[in-house]
């Protein structure tokens, strides 16, 4: 049941990075497929909130570093956007993995844009 968990929010945003792909191909840095993604988004009304930044909170006290997601959708889907040829590492998985513990959101994804194909990965915490 928890994989389910938001999956028609999932697969439009998945849908919005296929078209980002599909216009652009590979081959840009990160912040090219940052930027479009954030005026597909827009273009197709769907709730976005660039670089969103989080506190690091360490037995009830806020630490004074900071984490920022590259996006956050649907108020708490968090969307992490690569563009590198090596693929998805686990370096990106724990990555998004703590920007999900920080922000309390259940769902993160990945998006590579560095390969000919689209490639994403769907995180469940």
């Amino acid at each position: 049941m928890e994989k389910l968990l938001r999956n028609s929010e999932t697969y439009s945003i998945i849908g919005l990075c296929m078209e980002v792909h599909k216009m652009l191909g590979f081959g840009f840095s990160e912040i090219v497929y940052k930027d479009a993604l954030e005026i597909e988004a827009i273009l197709n009304e769907v709730s976005i909130n660039r670089e969103k930044q989080f506190d690091i909170i360490y037995k009830g006290e806020k630490l004074k570093h900071k984490y920022f997601a590259d996006f956050v959708m649907f108020e708490n889907i968090i969307v992490e956007i690569k563009a590198t040829h090596e693929g998805i590492t686990d370096k990106h998985i724990s990555q998004t993995l703590n920007y999900m513990k920080a922000s309390g959101s259940k769902i993160g994804l990945i998006f590579n844009f560095g390969k000919k194909s689209l490639e994403y990965k769907r995180l469940v915490f």
